[in-house]
């Protein structure tokens, strides 16, 4: 008999042993739990106020600026450092990480967070083909302490860039970089990244700029000391969402740019763009969670308090409660589907890109019908926008179209994995 009970022990430990090796955990780490407890009080401290006044301000430029000292102090808090990877002297941690700051910052400014993540994409192609002098000299002022370094990815042009890399006679890329001696002389126009201007006028603290050299479509990084006085601001645009973010359409002319600031190769430029924008698209998920996240609170509150002449809250209702169920159970599987797409991408996953495109595209569609379903719950009433519920499907809206739109830019890249050679469904899973 006793035998026999330590056989079923031997055979429960090693099962137990066994599950443990191969469970996956939704729950928050303790680590996790700090960072969030930690975000959401800056949050708290110094965006939900910001974000008040940014509403309140019709100016797009002192709309930017008023972000400022919040940006300092989340530089001298470290969150900045937080965003470069620890091999090049940052103090990055996971995806999910990544997820959890963004959510909670991006639930009460959006704007705030895309206007300070610009070394999350502007660097990426450093990182993947910079020389070490290069990623030592490119990535040190974002490892500062004080100050509000900025960084811009110029990739987007004012008539479109979806057919950036398209090979003559297309016009493909149009800005130009022409070798003179040991420059490149850059000339073209750029728009809709955040900060191309910089705080003053005068360009971000680098610029990572998508342009057709003689060898084709390439990167080459400039400085704020050659975009000084070679930049004009031709418009800062005006949105109805994302007010803060500092957005415009700029003119490079005459930019003098080292060659020896040229990332990889020339021609290397279009496989460094598109990995440059794997994890942006990864975070779109997460930037939707939180738009979704405060519309449902808004809708919540507003179906559990109020009657509109009835004799019970208007929860009591089945179709108010089936859209709320409907809209907290996708908001939960985004939530899930961008960590994982965080994860993927962040971590350098071959199933990357899959991920990323699902959590861009999946994620920001479903934040605008979400929204959208939660509007008509409230009613006319939510039509005003003194209520505080449009300015999150304003926010939705912009998730379908920034960080390559989903039409123009990632279904297409969806098509092209599914039509790809030995493309398995069940890879990105880990079920193939």
């Amino acid at each position: 008999m006793d035998s026999r009970r330590a056989r079923i022990e031997q055979t429960r430990a090693a099962a137990s042993t066994t599950l443990s090796a191969v469970t996956v955990s939704f729950s928050l780490s303790p680590q996790q739990e700090q960072l969030k407890a930690v975000a959401r009080q800056f949050a708290e401290a110094h965006l939900r106020d910001l974000a008040e006044a940014v509403r309140n301000e019709p100016d797009p430029a002192r709309r930017a600026d008023l972000a400022r000292p919040a940006f300092a102090k989340a530089v001298e808090a470290g969150f900045l450092k937080g965003l470069i990877p620890a091999p090049f002297g940052g103090a990055a941690g996971s995806g999910v990480d990544a997820a959890i700051l963004i959510e909670e910052w991006a639930s009460h400014s959006p704007d705030f967070v895309i206007s300070m993540a610009g070394p999350l994409i502007a660097l990426v192609p450093v990182y993947q083909a910079g020389t070490p002098e290069q990623i030592q000299r490119f990535v040190a002022p974002f490892l500062a302490d004080t100050g509000t370094p900025v960084a811009a990815m110029a990739y987007s042009e004012p008539a479109g860039s979806a057919n950036f890399d398209a090979p003559p006679p297309a016009e493909g890329t149009r800005t130009t970089a022409v070798p003179d001696g040991d420059d490149y002389v850059v000339n073209g126009d750029k728009a809709w990244a955040s900060h191309l201007p910089g705080w003053d006028g005068d360009g971000p603290d680098i610029m990572t700029i998508v342009c057709r050299a003689p060898g084709g479509v390439s990167l080459v990084v400039a400085e704020r000391e050659h975009l000084a006085g070679h930049i004009e601001v031709k418009k800062l645009y005006d949105l109805p969402g994302l007010r803060g973010c500092l957005t415009a359409h700029v003119q490079l002319y005459d930019v003098r740019v080292p060659r020896t600031n040229l990332l990889g190769a020339e021609g290397q430029g279009v496989e460094l763009t598109r990995n440059a924008f794997i994890g942006s698209g990864a975070s779109i998920g997460t930037f939707a969670v939180a738009a979704m996240r405060q519309a449902f609170d808004v809708a919540y509150r507003f179906a559990t308090t109020e009657r509109r002449g009835g004799a019970v809250p208007i929860i009591e209702h089945q179709a108010v409660a089936d859209v709320l169920a409907n809209a907290k159970a996708r908001i939960e599987a985004v939530r899930l589907l961008s960590w994982r797409a965080l994860d993927a991408a962040l971590s350098g996953d071959p199933q990357g890109l899959e991920w990323a495109l699902h959590s861009k595209v999946f994620g920001s569609e479903t934040a605008v019908q979400v929204i959208n379903d939660l509007v008509q719950v409230v009613g006319v009433s939510a039509y005003d926008t003194d209520f505080p519920l449009l300015r999150h499907l304003h926010e939705a809206l912009a998730y379908p179209v920034i960080e390559g739109s989903n039409i123009g830019v990632r279904r297409r890249q969806m098509q092209a994995l599914l039509t790809s050679d030995g493309y398995n469904p069940l890879a990105a899973s880990g079920m193939a």
